[in-house]
């Protein structure tokens, strides 16, 4: 358990020469510090030392990267390849969302799925029956968000109702927004299948 008070968030300097100073503990730290945080659960931001700007994004990407690097291989190809592909695609805004409740499902149910796993890891075909099954919890509750940002939703017309009619350049939006995420659907479906 670290020194560090769980009540108050702690702050982390980052400066010029990409050096970590951990305020509450008034010493230079490192990044193997901060996973340790992380996995602690211990709240901290990490800020420019002369800006104050906000960089915590930025080195909990750079945790990951070098945890990738020392050969975690928690990611895979495929799946960063897919989340690069989102970089300015008209879903970009809903991909934070939906690994946001991916992994939230995932924290909630990771006691369940260890003892699942346990068992699976006996068997490839155990193995790939649990990652389908939690595939396709993911996709129901990426349905469920996305019915919160339908358009039909926002305007007030209640779920099995017949869809009132929209401009035509909303529709467009609409089939649009369905063909990608029926796409994504066949991307994860092959993740879930490979």
């Amino acid at each position: 358990m670290s020194a560090h008070s769980k009540s108050g968030k702690i702050t982390i300097k980052k400066y010029a020469n990409r050096r970590l100073y951990d305020t509450s503990a008034s010493r230079y730290v490192t990044l193997d510090h901060l996973r340790d945080l992380v996995k602690e659960n211990a709240e901290f931001e990490v800020v420019d030392a002369k800006t104050g700007e906000d960089l915590t994004r930025g080195v909990l990407a750079q945790i990951i990267f070098e945890e990738e690097a020392k050969g975690a291989n928690l990611l895979p190809v495929e799946f960063l390849r897919q989340l690069i592909g989102f970089y300015g695609d008209s879903m970009q805004a809903f991909v934070p969302g939906y690994l946001k409740m991916s992994m939230e499902g995932l924290m909630r149910q990771q006691d369940e799925l260890r003892e699942k796993m346990a068992g699976a890891m006996s068997s490839p075909a155990g193995s790939m029956a649990l990652l389908e099954e939690q595939t396709r919890r993911n996709m129901a509750m990426f349905e469920q968000a996305m019915k919160v940002f339908s358009p039909f939703n926002a305007a007030g017309q209640q779920e099995g109702s017949a869809p009132v009619p929209a401009a035509k350049n909303k529709s467009d939006d609409v089939k649009a927004l369905r063909d990608e995420l029926e796409a994504m659907r066949a991307k994860l479906d092959k993740l879930a299948g490979g």
